[in-house]
């Protein structure tokens, strides 16, 4: 009888052993979610990846002049813009443009990017040109050693320095003369003609209309051909369109009368002079600034 008793204890210690390692060998590991830069991966579940769509501050592109924007004497370039047109629009030279808003290459400019179209306070006004034979202003010598006092003595003595002659013509002391003496083709329109078309032939002379200095000369701005302008003043740009021949370089200064080019027929359906008149970059009509003939 005892040992039927031993048999069955040894049995169901077997059986409960066998029970134990079956248990761990079915046991279910919870494992911890693993994340790697917004990547979660979890059990039974699909990858979900978040990106952030805005881009981190250091990533943004800042354009030249970008802090001017909408500022009085600045402007935002557009599509399509190029220097020669903006300056022609603002009444300044493209190069101007180009110094005053540190362009280094005037052929490369970015839609966004600021430019200062306004010379800034305090830069000189546009000289008249020196006359054939008029003497070249020279820089002083450096004066000799005077003893202390003889400054406001020679002071009090000299006689009152009225305040120097402006270098850029006034408005109204702009001569004008027809630029070509053909007969005019077309007149002004805001819209269709920004200025006066004048009939010539091939080779005839085009004269500047006022004093002035040479901003532009080349063949970069659609629709005009071999262009010059002229800036006047801080309010009068004047353009010759359709030529055949330049006969001036930028920064060059001109006289009334001067001829600049040979009237042709550039970018044109026939020889004719192109004239403009523009007053702080807006077209206005040349009929109203040129003497009756």
């Amino acid at each position: 009888m005892s040992g039927l008793r031993f048999r069955l204890g040894s049995l169901l210690a077997l059986a409960l052993l066998a029970s134990m390692l079956g248990g761990c060998g079915s046991k279910v590991i919870n494992r911890a979610p693993v994340e790697d830069r917004g990547v979660v991966i979890a059990p039974g579940k699909p990858m979900v990846v978040a990106i952030d769509p805005t881009p981190a501050p250091s990533q943004v592109k800042q354009l030249p002049g970008w802090e001017n924007a909408g500022k009085p004497g600045y402007y935002t370039v557009k599509p399509g813009d190029t220097l020669i047109r903006i300056g022609l629009d603002h009444g300044q030279g493209a190069k101007d443009i180009a110094r005053w808003s540190g362009v280094e290459n005037p052929n490369r400019i970015e839609v966004g990017q600021v430019l200062r179209v306004e010379p800034p306070v305090g830069s000189v006004a546009i000289a008249k040109p020196v006359q054939a034979g008029s003497a070249v202003p020279v820089a002083p010598a450096a004066a000799p050693a005077r003893p202390a006092g003889a400054e406001k003595a020679a002071a009090a003595s000299a006689p009152a320095v009225s305040a120097p002659t402006p270098l850029a013509a006034p408005d109204d002391e702009l001569n004008w003369i027809w630029p070509t003496a053909g007969a005019v083709l077309a007149g002004f329109d805001e819209v269709k003609n920004k200025g006066l078309d004048i009939a010539g032939a091939a080779g005839d002379a085009v004269l500047a209309a006022a004093d002035g200095r040479v901003v532009y000369v080349g063949a970069g701005l659609r629709g005009y051909g071999n262009l010059i302008i002229l800036k006047h003043n801080n309010t009068y740009l004047t353009a010759y369109a359709h030529n055949q021949t330049l006969l001036v370089k930028e920064d060059q200064s001109v006289r009334k009368g001067q001829k600049i080019a040979e009237m042709g027929s550039s970018d044109a359906d026939r020889v004719k002079l192109h004239f403009e008149v523009r007053r702080q970059g807006k077209p206005v009509d040349p009929a109203k600034y040129l003497p009756a003939r």
